[in-house]
């Protein structure tokens, strides 16, 4: 017998939109209100409003709060990160392995939120609260106090400017920072960041609020095409842009260098927890990287687990796929041998149906390899 599902803070207003849910890790999460290629492309063209079910804060307060994620995080956090700012960074086990791909945000001297993969908030807080014991670093998990909402798209700045208290310009709140302000009346940390790739927006606020933000939300972007977004539409924006997804692309066997996040690591920032595996790799070279596969057209998906040949050999496995119904064919990430990573034909083998195609791997994001749109 399966236990009560939990519920998003906007899950009446989804139902009412005729949403269809999945369960994801024991929430209702909205899957697609229309078709994933409509959210898709609303993302793309005007907005698309998200809804991640668990995402939300792990608050460290102290004065040494800096220090727990200067050890626990692979890139330097007192040197990268200022009040407002925002990193992305790996949590590493002492091999290396990703224990979670996370942001943080430094809110004050003494005051950090990370922000986990829904899937690892446990692992992710049990990480923190054993490496904080006997510091002056105190962890508070405030998820299911908090409400989020993702506002992506290139309209996201038209439609959030008159909601929010705060500067949106590029020049004022510019990619990978945040501020905390009002948004519709509500005290809210607003983030420039995202999972779709687009000049895009991130809302945290309290849940009580949640109905009354979703409406302002919705009621400002009817006129710019805004759309309520679905998790169809987040894994396939994500794929265009070959963002790693945990438990998929990326995890504990996985490590950054591996994945092709070496640029999300700072060996010379101390000794973080997994630097000495890390530097080895790094002087040594690691034997597999995570690359992205592009095909002809839309006819051969490839599923998770499906081999990857080069002139008849086997070099490595698929892990995800999806459509790019922006750029109209199908798409897959997978770890291969580095020599192959980029800019070389393979030929993926489905597992289930003995059906095959030629594909050409990547090492750069499938949509907006610059990463211009995200910028603007």
């Amino acid at each position: 017998m399966t236990g009560p599902r939990k519920h998003t803070p906007y899950y009446q207003e989804f139902k009412e939109l005729g949403a269809e849910f999945g369960d994801r890790i024991g929430f209702d999460a909205a899957v697609v209100f229309t078709s994933t290629e409509e959210e898709h492309l609303a993302t793309r063209e005007t907005a698309g409003l998200y809804d991640v079910y668990y995402q939300g804060p792990i608050d460290i307060k102290g004065p040494d709060a800096e220090a727990l994620l200067q050890l626990v995080l692979a890139r330097d956090v007192e040197q990268r990160l200022s009040d407002g700012g925002v990193l992305y960074s790996s949590m590493c086990n002492a091999d290396g392995g990703m224990i979670d791909d996370l942001t943080a945000y430094r809110l004050s001297a003494e005051q950090f939120w990370v922000v986990a993969t829904p899937t690892r908030v446990a692992a992710v807080e049990s990480w923190l609260r054993e490496h904080a014991s006997g510091s002056r670093a105190y962890i508070t998990n405030c998820i299911s106090g908090t409400a989020f909402l993702s506002v992506q798209g290139p309209n996201s700045r038209d439609l959030l400017a008159p909601l929010a208290d705060a500067d949106l310009s590029t020049e004022a709140l510019p990619y990978y920072r945040s501020v905390q302000t009002q948004v519709a009346g509500v005290p809210t940390l607003l983030s420039r960041t995202g999972y779709s790739g687009e000049l895009g927006y991130e809302l945290y606020y309290p849940r009580d609020y949640a109905s009354h933000m979703w409406a302002a939300v919705r009621s400002a972007g009817r006129d710019l095409g805004a759309k309520p977004a679905g998790l169809g539409a987040l894994r396939s924006v994500r794929m265009e842009k070959k963002y790693p997804l945990y438990g998929l692309d990326v995890g504990e066997t996985t490590t950054p260098l591996e994945a092709s996040l070496s640029w999300a690591v700072d060996l010379d920032s101390g000794r973080f927890i997994g630097r000495d595996a890390l530097a080895k790799q790094r002087d040594e070279g690691v034997e597999r990287t995570l690359t992205g596969i592009r095909f002809a057209d839309t006819t051969f998906l490839p599923a998770a687990g499906d081999e990857i040949f080069l002139d008849g050999r086997s070099i490595g496995r698929v892990t995800s796929s999806d459509t790019g119904w922006a750029l109209a064919t199908n798409l897959a990430m997978g770890y291969v041998e580095p020599a192959a990573s980029t800019d070389t034909e393979v030929t993926v083998k489905s597992v289930e149906f003995g059906t095959s195609a030629a594909g050409i791997t990547t090492d750069r994001a499938f949509y907006d390899p610059d990463r211009n749109r995200v910028r603007a």
